[in-house]
């Protein structure tokens, strides 16, 4: 038949789309925000395991820091940070504490000696990652703050971490999200269908969460790259989610057994590489779970500044998701402060010492 074939969606009435109409044909023009019809030779890709893994680790490692530098990279890893909480028992007070502590990680004195004071004011995380039902406590503690223009509300959604809901339930519980406050949604792929290659299913779903975001919240698409089996599947996940119209890939959930790697992360840059090359467009890159020390967020930050390059840095097209690496991140900071302190007093007990003896000196001619 000449005619294109569609298949009519009914979905949530209270959300902005109503009735959706996705071709069942791969080329169209799309309808929804940032969306490109599904190419099937993006979705070809064949990759060696081993070779990833080895670049990924030589790349990575191409970067060593210490000292000053260590603390420089530290700061940075905090200012690309989505502080999550996603545990059964937060309560209202637990997400206070968390986004008192993204906004304020170090009290202002702190940074006086060897910082230029201006800097406080960046000294903040990218955002806060909780789930729907606690992004109010969220807004109202960073409206508290005057931060809302400063951290972003990001919530997990469509079933967070399995996705094992039906689509009307995950469709509506993003609006809820935003209408709550949230300006960024992290949403969790249906990985029945990457498992199964229906990748155009996969691909209608998420253009669907993108309509349901609009242009009122940033959609990151979590692939939780430990279910999906294989690189390839990873690989034609991201192609697939970036193609529906998604601003970020992310590797995890952080509840699965295995989460963010460096060669899966390689293998996501090579997707935003080759999108980017064929649609002009830009994507973002979110490793979650796992990365837990300064050392690790180097290691992810070294190896998309060698990639992707060293204006990927920063937060709108990078981010960590990780609740435990911000307590690495001011150990790491808080020492080497401390070690510059240490080294500027041992520098004046070492002058003080001279000047004494020169003053001597001094005293000793006069008394001649």
């Amino acid at each position: 038949s000449s005619k294109m074939e569609t298949k009519e969606l009914d979905v949530n009435k209270t959300l902005p789309f109503g009735k959706i109409f996705i071709w069942k044909r791969y080329r169209y023009e799309s309808l929804f925000y940032g969306c490109v019809f599904l190419d099937p030779s993006l979705m070809t890709v064949s990759i060696s395991l081993r070779q990833i893994e080895e670049i990924a680790m030589t790349v990575s490692q191409r970067c060593h820091v210490s000292g000053v530098n260590e603390v420089a990279w530290a700061l940075k890893a905090l200012m690309l940070t989505d502080l999550t909480t996603l545990a059964g028992d937060d309560t209202a007070a637990n997400v206070r504490r968390l986004c008192l502590r993204a906004c304020y990680p170090f009290e202002p004195q702190f940074f006086d000696k060897f910082f230029d004071r201006a800097l406080i004011l960046e000294m903040h995380t990218a955002a806060v990652c909780v789930y729907p039902a606690r992004v109010k406590d969220a807004y109202s503690t960073l409206q508290q703050y005057d931060k809302l223009d400063k951290v972003a509300i990001a919530a997990v959604a469509t079933g967070f971490p399995t996705g094992q809901y039906g689509l009307q339930t995950r469709l509506q519980e993003i609006s809820h999200a935003i209408l709550c406050g949230a300006t960024e949604i992290d949403i969790v792929i249906n990985r029945q269908l990457a498992l199964v290659g229906d990748w155009e299913a996969l691909y209608n779903e998420v253009v669907l969460m993108r309509s349901a975001c609009g242009q009122r919240a940033h959609l990151k698409t979590i692939l939780a790259i430990g279910e999906l089996g294989t690189m390839e599947n990873v690989y034609k996940a991201a192609m697939a989610c970036m193609l529906a119209g998604a601003d970020f890939i992310k590797t995890s959930t952080g509840k699965e057994t295995v989460n963010a790697t460096l060669p899966v992360g390689l293998v996501m840059i090579f997707a935003i590489q080759e999108f980017k090359r064929r649609t002009c467009q830009i994507v973002g890159l979110k490793p979650a779970g796992g990365v837990r020390s300064v050392r690790d967020a180097i290691a992810w930050m070294t190896l998309v500044n060698e990639t992707l390059g060293p204006h990927w840095l920063r937060p709108e097209r990078f981010r960590f998701g990780a609740s435990g690496l911000l307590d690495d991140i001011e150990r790491v900071v808080r020492e080497g402060v401390a070690k510059m302190e240490a080294e500027e007093a041992l520098r004046n007990q070492v002058v003080k010492p001279e000047i004494t003896e020169a003053e001597g000196f001094c005293k000793e001619l006069r008394k001649k």
